[in-house]
Formats: C-alpha cells, structure tokens, sequence
C-alpha cells in the first residue's frame, strides 16, 4: 500500500495504491501493454507496480479493497469510495442494485450519482422525489452526510459485463452524454 502520488508506504489502517514491490517479487513479469506505454502504472522511481485498486491494510496483514482508483469520487475536496455508499443503499428496502459514480458538477467538479434498480414491489410506491429524497437521507444517516448521492437516477437494469461486473465507465459516459448537448464528450 502506498500513499496517493509517492512511493512512500501507508500506515496500517491508511488507505493506499496497492502496489507490488518490483524487486521484491519474484513473479512479477509485467512491463507493459502490447503497444502502448504502461509509465502511468509504475511509480516515477519504477519500484513499484500500481495494481489501481485502493484499498487499506489491516494490522493482521489482510487487505480491505475499497475501489478503483478511477472510481473514486472526488467531491469538493473529498474522496468518496463508490462501494462504501453502494452498500448502503443497498441496504434500503426499496433497492434490488445500485451503482454510484461521479456526475460533472460545475460547483464541486464531480458529484455522486446514484443508478438504482427498484425491487419489484416498491417501483411504483413513491414519487420520484419522495424517493430520491429518501435514499438520499438514507446514505445521511447510514454512512456520511457529505456523500449523499446528489442525483438519484431509478433504471431498469444496469450496464453489465459477460461476467455480470457493473459498467460504471458506460454510467459515466451517458452522464457526461447527457450533461454535453453539443455531443462532444462521446
């Protein structure tokens, strides 16, 4: 685990980069894409290889994921994981799925969005705005007052991969589609 832009490790408990220390593994084989430069996925001193997860090391040695790197919300200073606010919405009767991600926001530069798939009984129990007001105060009192979805968007179904992941880069897109009317940002 190493702090964000250095190669200096984190504290247990810290969140981090997780990294594999080059010379210390022996397996380790990777110099890059077939291609292209791999640089941005190295630390500038080339010891370490950034996996772009983040996660946190516990004092036992086991490792917490928390996100990708570029799912990380940065929010008017704060960076927010994806996952952590996921799981609490998930945790409210009316939610089946969820996926969050960062909104353009000319104020804030991102904003949390929410992609919420109902359970079949509660899709036509609220209004929207009672709803997303609901689930906004949800995450308020369940997790963190600042990382309140500010956008509550109720869908279908969620963009999947063949293996079921979520596509949260496909999310990100179609906000910053819908948030561009000239088309530009495809």
């Amino acid at each position: 685990m190493l702090k964000e832009g250095t190669s200096t490790p984190a504290e247990i408990g810290e969140p981090g980069l997780l990294a594999v220390d080059i010379a210390a593994s022996p397996l380790m084989t990777f110099t890059g894409y077939a291609g292209r430069e791999a640089t941005d996925r190295f630390t500038g001193d080339g010891r370490f290889y950034l996996s772009g997860d983040l996660a946190t090391r516990n004092a036992d040695g086991t490792l917490r994921f928390s996100s990708r790197d570029d799912d990380v919300i940065i929010m008017a200073g704060y960076r927010i994981g994806p996952f952590d606010v996921e799981s609490v919405l998930a945790q409210h009767p009316a939610v089946a799925e969820c996926a969050v991600v960062a909104g353009p926001d000319p104020v804030r530069g991102e904003v949390i969005e929410a992609f919420v798939v109902l359970r079949s009984d509660a899709s036509a129990a609220a209004e929207p705005a009672e709803l997303e007001r609901e689930l906004q105060n949800h995450v308020r009192q369940h997790y963190a007052a600042h990382a309140y979805p500010r956008r509550v968007h109720v869908v279908a179904s969620l963009p999947k991969t063949a293996s079921g992941k979520i596509q949260r880069a496909q999310l990100r897109r179609d906000l910053r589609a819908a948030a561009d009317p000239t088309g530009a940002a495809r």
